[in-house]
């Protein structure tokens, strides 16, 4: 596809669509605006930035470069990991950051209507102001709603409650053409012709851009405790897990993490994590009605993690107990980024059941190519994180290790059935992987789907299918 690249008079039509001081071009664009939280993807600056603020403004963007055959890379707060925002073929990019709008909270129907902006931090805030909560709970507090939705993010709580499209009701949605439509309703059930809506999510700002979102709530739970649990050994910790899903119990989440992790938490927060005598741990979390319903839950639990091997079983049943084991949960991914001039990552997610497999395949990776590499995740779902870090390794040798640990980290786990993304999405950075994952046939599917909503390629291109 040849795209326009634009001129004085394309940006002088574009403040004319929006305010002037919304629009920028060329020197005036922020450096930041070039890339997501994963700048070793490559730096890819626009030729504009549009700050929209209303669904009218989008969709007279949109038009305009649909006519004029300019790419378009719609974005949230840019806290990406596999440059799924970022402009590589220049042309505009569509800041939503300023639709930042909670429309609505209806509690007669548990809904909240949003506008793509919206921190989830800030909506979460909103709803529990309410007794409510949105249950998706991706580590990133400072993404969008939008940006939840586009890589239909899923987070620790998965393991009970589900990812964000279990949660999305209906969407307001930009096509590339210009063209508005609503998909989904207000309604709980809908068997109303192909689910466009369920498409929508997930789909990177390839197909669509969402102006504005329809989420379920459900009430908040009254209690929440978690349990700390220390492990001699990774393969005893990550061996349990399988044992808790069996027998029945639901815990909200359930997280492992090692000493390794936990130390450079400490030294990125400053402050000190309750136990460090093991070399792995997990986190799991229970919440219920009451307290009776949960100990229920969570001393059964305990039990199945004494008799797997765990050296000891901490509860935190306070609000300052619970910061301080799920504070540094929260700030892995930036406390190994602050360790290391650079590094590569990977959300794998395989069967529960394949975990500790898995898990320990990563180690003898870490032993095999002298690259350190630190793991965590949602060991209740199956999604891995894995971060291989550059440390004092020479640019040559680092590119060269780092492709071929990543080679052999997603073809591990398509031998595990399974996938090369749980929730981080695909963006230009995973594309060489997802085709050994899904197969040819899907890939002709998914690039079909892409030239019926975009026939002239114009929305966040080089993305997903390329």
């Amino acid at each position: 596809m040849q795209y326009k690249k634009l001129t004085n008079a394309d940006v002088d039509n574009l403040k004319g669509i929006c305010s002037s001081e919304r629009v920028h071009a060329w020197e005036e664009i922020n450096e930041d605006y070039s890339h997501d939280e994963m700048p070793e993807y490559g730096y890819y600056m626009p030729e504009a930035v549009v700050e929209a603020v209303s669904t009218e403004e989008v969709s007279a963007v949109m038009k305009y470069a649909y006519e004029n055959s300019i790419p378009v890379t719609p974005r949230g707060s840019g806290t990406g990991l596999c440059g799924g925002a970022v402009p590589i073929y220049g042309g505009i990019l569509l800041s939503l950051a300023k639709m930042n709008r909670i429309l609505e909270l209806d509690e007669e129907n548990l809904t909240v209507t949003v506008e793509p902006g919206v921190l989830l931090m800030d909506l979460i805030k909103a709803v529990n102001e309410k007794d409510l909560l949105y249950p998706p709970d991706p580590g990133e507090k400072s993404a969008t709603i939008g940006g939840n939705i586009m890589t239909n993010a899923g987070g620790m709580r998965a393991v009970k409650y589900g990812v964000t499209r279990d949660y999305v009701m209906a969407l307001t949605v930009v096509l590339p053409s210009g063209e508005i439509v609503k998909l989904g309703s207000r309604t709980t059930k809908n068997s109303s012709g192909y689910s466009l809506k369920d498409l929508m999510i997930g789909s990177e700002g390839t197909l669509g851009i969402v102006t504005e979102i329809m989420l379920k709530l459900i009430p908040a739970p009254k209690e929440v405790i978690s349990l700390l649990v220390p492990f001699r050994d990774l393969d005893s910790c990550i061996d349990t897990v399988p044992k808790i899903i069996k027998s029945k119990a639901v815990p909200t989440a359930i997280e492992f993490m090692q000493k390794e992790v936990i130390e450079a938490a400490e030294e990125y927060l400053g402050k000190k994590f309750p136990d460090k005598s093991s070399d792995a741990y997990l986190l799991l979390s229970f919440d219920g009605t009451s307290r009776e319903e949960i100990e229920n839950i969570y001393e059964e639990v305990a039990d199945i993690c004494l008799e797997a091997g765990a050296v000891d079983v901490f509860i935190s049943d306070t609000e300052e107990r619970q910061e301080s084991i799920w504070g540094p949960r929260g700030a892995f991914l930036e406390a190994i980024k602050s360790s290391t001039p650079s590094m590569d990552e990977c959300d794998v997610v395989v069967p529960r059941n394949k975990i500790a497999e898995y898990v320990r395949y990563v180690n003898t990776l870490e032993k095999k190519y002298g690259v350190r590499i630190r793991s965590f995740g949602h060991a209740g779902d199956g999604n891995i994180h894995v971060y291989l870090c550059k440390d004092d390794l020479d640019d040559e040798t680092w590119k060269t290790k780092c492709k071929e640990i990543m080679k052999a980290l997603y073809e591990k786990a398509i031998e595990l059935d399974g996938q090369v993304s749980g929730e981080h999405g695909i963006g230009h950075a995973k594309i060489p992987y997802l085709r050994g994952s899904i197969g040819d046939t899907q890939i002709t599917l998914m690039r079909g789907i892409k030239k019926v909503f975009d026939p002239k390629n114009i929305l966040n291109p080089g993305k997903i299918v390329g």
